[in-house]
């Protein structure tokens, strides 16, 4: 099944500030709880391959280590969500629930046997989203939005391949590249399809009916149409295009 994007412009309207502020403030506040009452919700992480651990699907985003991982996932959560909301709007509910739940069981399902927590997994889908879709669409300007997201995030590529880096869920990162480029080809954008200026671009042209094409052979080379016959025509005094009126006054009379 393929989801088509119908959207008439590129909206700008409060939910593309509000979404990034109230996802990464939901963070902030768990974080809060856990420290203000020296609790570990590190437990309702994803546990891989057990039925206790399917609950993480849905939890880990919002769960931290320290401050140092919620800070580093909260600035690029800022700015995807804001980007995906303004640039996808149609499908940004889809694309940010979906992404949270297919990306937390692609963890369950090929993760190592630890907890795995953080919205790492979310931000590898909204970059990889983002990225190909915007390549894939060829609109010049998503196109563009796509160069900015690797100039940005294009360093991430390495952290989806395991013992880069000790202490991160690899395993985490790449289900949700994974997840990012499948929901690029599942969600189409026709809206930025090219739009038809020519006639040449239109399905049902018809080079032979076209005056300019008619200049040229079966082999592509310029050819001289032959001139259309002129008609003679006799001009006279009365053939005239314009029209004519006579007025005739009567004479006055001489006293």
């Amino acid at each position: 099944m393929i989801f088509t994007m119908k959207q008439k412009s590129f909206i700008f309207s409060t939910s593309v500030i509000a979404w990034p502020l109230f996802f990464v403030l939901a963070l902030w506040i768990v974080f809060w709880v856990e420290v203000r009452f020296k609790i570990d919700l590190g437990i309702y992480g994803v546990l891989p391959r057990t039925v206790s651990g399917l609950k993480g699907v849905i939890l880990s985003p919002f769960l931290h280590g320290d401050i140092k991982h919620l800070y580093n996932n909260s600035i690029p959560l800022l700015f995807l969500l804001a980007v995906l909301r303004y640039f996808y709007r149609e499908v940004s509910l889809q694309v940010l629930v979906f992404g949270i739940l297919i990306s937390g069981l692609g963890t369950w399902l090929i993760g190592r046997e630890s907890y795995h927590i953080g919205a790492s997994g979310l931000i590898y889908v909204l970059v990889s989203f983002i990225f190909f879709k915007g390549i894939q669409t060829k609109h010049y300007r998503l196109v563009a939005l796509s160069l900015v997201i690797v100039m940005l995030y294009g360093g991430m590529i390495w952290y989806i391949f395991p013992e880069v880096e000790n202490g991160i869920s690899w395993e985490g990162h790449l289900a949700g590249f994974i997840t990012g480029f499948l929901f690029s080809l599942l969600y189409k954008a026709e809206k930025y399809k090219k739009p038809i200026r020519y006639d040449w671009e239109k399905p049902d042209f018809n080079p032979e009916n076209d005056p300019f094409m008619k200049h040229f052979d079966e082999n592509g080379n310029f050819v001289n149409t032959p001139k259309p016959e002129e008609l003679e025509v006799e001009y006279t005094f009365f053939n005239m295009d314009e029209n004519v009126f006579y007025e005739f006054k009567p004479e006055k009379e001489k006293e």
